[in-house]
């Protein structure tokens, strides 16, 4: 008995173990810093900042009366202007001199358009990206409301995708009023450097940086999953690097906002796949986070959710760089190392980020996603085959041992566990496997030396981008779920002819236990993203094939001989 209570045990652990491993970021830690404070209930869009803390200029702004006149310094009629680069398309509107698209070229949404961070629709009197806000909410309004002049370029298409290119909207007016916001680009970049300056009258205003409500990719209007479909991406939530780990607040634990404060290496939302984030801000920076439901007219109320930050600098940010894109580790490394570690491997990201650089290289020669999966699996196993196969011959020598050892256990089996005579059977055991030259733990170790690689692969496919939106055979996204389930039924299908074929000294009732595990765990892969799929599937056919081997190799099955009693 005492068996399958550890058998039950070691499980439990095992599906403890792949939970946190693969399912998405854990929850924030409870006890938080005492630097970093929680807001009281967020106010409106327009409502003037909390007063910040010791560290941050702050100035009190003196009264704007309402605008009268048209701006000093200003433009006549509202339009928009865009900025080629090679890797995004960004649209401003001279309303404001903010950021009304940030368009991805190489990625798509789910209705094959170019993908655009900026949510199409939000709710109404939230601000577009890089809003600017002070303490007064009528200088707020007219420096988002006013039309800028742009200067420094001609025209409303602006090519940036040969040599950088800086973009300037300016703001005077009849109240004193004076705004300049600066916005500079790289050809091959996803970071664009920001720049801001606001003065009434005679005073220098510090204005808080609005990002407004993100991210705006489809990600964020997917349904939550449930018991028997459970969600393999997770939606926008805070992210910030403080302390050498990236801290990661979801918006369930947000209530109607939260203020954080500190000395960030990088801060903004992500969700699965991508990121806005302001990167080394100068210090101590004010972070004003925000959950901003997506209603629907369906039951429940409530499908996704966006995020909403804001940046407060202790001066007005000069040069402050902001990458808007997605989370892709190699783009992420060449920005700043420890900035790849906002993409989620869990507990095996030192193992799972060279995997990924491993499938990049392997998809340079073969040229396909799913096919460069397949390569580094088969590559992957082949590399664990000696482990394999020196486990399967050890649970062979284990097999042939079961009587012996049933022997032995009858023998004692009226003794209870604390008795000092069942302490004899122990010494027995080991005397039999040492005269039949069998090592007890040959069996598991190599088992267990191999399972690192095989949750870090699993981890590093649940977050790689580079999969998203690639098809393969039928399938048209290695990221999203196989539609016509016929991955997931093949891997059930090949893990149950496994274990069949795997020796195992366990006994018959836990066995038939352990003949359920590939119809749970197929369930729960019905709607795993396909890559995850093809590589389980992939490495069964080749753990069956490596048994077929190892079993011809050794030659048939000994029938343990019966004891002597």
């Amino acid at each position: 008995m005492e068996r399958r209570v550890l058998l039950a045990i070691a499980l439990s652990f095992v599906v403890l173990f792949a939970f946190q491993a693969l399912f998405g970021p854990t929850a924030p830690p409870a006890n938080v810093s005492p630097t970093i404070a929680t807001a009281p209930a967020a106010s409106s869009p327009t409502a003037p900042p909390s007063t910040l803390t010791a560290g941050i200029a702050t100035t009190a702004a003196p009264v704007l009366p309402a605008a009268t006149a048209p701006p000093l310094v200003g433009d006549t009629v509202e339009r928009e202007i865009t900025v080629e680069t090679q890797k995004v398309r960004a649209v401003f509107t001279n309303r404001g001199a903010r950021l009304r698209h940030w368009i991805l070229k190489e990625y798509n949404s789910d209705s094959g358009q170019p993908l655009d961070l900026v949510p199409a629709t939000i709710p109404t009197g939230l601000p577009l990206p890089f809003s600017l806000q002070v303490d007064d909410p009528a200088t707020t309004a007219q420096l988002n409301e006013s039309l800028h002049r742009m200067t420094g370029v001609e025209g409303t298409t602006v090519d940036a995708t040969s040599k950088p290119v800086t973009l300037s909207f300016e703001l005077e007016t009849a109240e004193g009023l004076r705004a300049r916001k600066t916005f500079s680009f790289e050809p091959a970049s996803f970071v664009l450097s920001f720049s801001a300056q606001v003065q009434l009258k005679d005073q220098a205003l510090n204005p808080t940086v609005e990002w407004g409500p993100g991210l705006g990719d489809d990600i964020a209007r997917t349904k939550p999953g449930s018991f028997l479909s459970p969600a393999y991406t997770y939606l926008a939530q805070a992210i910030y690097y403080l302390d050498g780990e990236a801290v990661r607040e979801p918006a369930t634990a947000m209530g109607t906002g939260i203020t954080r404060e500190g000395q960030y290496r990088w801060a903004g939302v992500d969700d699965h796949y991508f990121i806005s984030a302001v990167l080394d801000p100068p210090s101590p920076v004010r972070l004003e986070y925000k959950p901003i439901p997506i209603p629907t007219g369906s039951a429940p109320p409530i499908v996704g959710q966006y995020v909403s930050y804001a940046v407060r600098f202790p001066a007005p940010p000069e040069n402050v760089r902001f990458f808007l894109g997605p989370k892709q580790l190699d783009v992420m490394r060449s920005i700043d190392p420890e900035f790849t570690r906002a993409i989620y491997f869990g507990m095996f990201a030192w193992l799972a980020a060279p995997l990924l650089d491993a499938l990049r290289w392997v998809h340079g020669f073969v040229g396909d996603w799913g096919l460069a999966i397949i390569v580094l699996t088969i590559i992957i196993n082949l590399a664990m085959a000696p482990l394999r196969h020196k486990s399967v011959v050890s649970m062979r020598k284990m097999q042939e041992l079961q009587p012996h050892m049933k022997a032995i256990q009858d023998r004692y089996a009226k003794y209870k566990i604390t008795d000092p005579e069942r302490q004899k059977m122990n010494t027995e055991v080991m005397e039999l496997y040492r005269s039949r030259g069998v090592n007890p733990a040959s069996g598991c170790v190599p088992t267990l030396l191999t399972m690192p690689f095989l949750f870090a692969f699993y981890a590093m496919l649940g977050q790689a981008i580079e999969i998203r939106g690639h098809d393969f055979l039928w399938i048209p996204d290695l990221s999203r779920s196989d539609v016509f389930y016929i991955t997931p039924v093949l891997m059930g299908i090949s893990m149950f002819w496994q274990m069949r074929m795997t020796p195992t000294s366990a006994d018959p009732t836990q066995q038939r236990i352990m003949m359920f595990m590939p119809i749970m765990i197929t369930v729960t892969m019905l709607f795993a993203p396909a890559g995850l799929v093809i590589y389980w599937l992939v490495s069964n056919v080749w753990t069956i094939g490596q048994q077929f081997f190892t079993n011809k190799l050794l030659g048939p099955q000994k029938v343990p001989a019966r004891p002597k009693q």
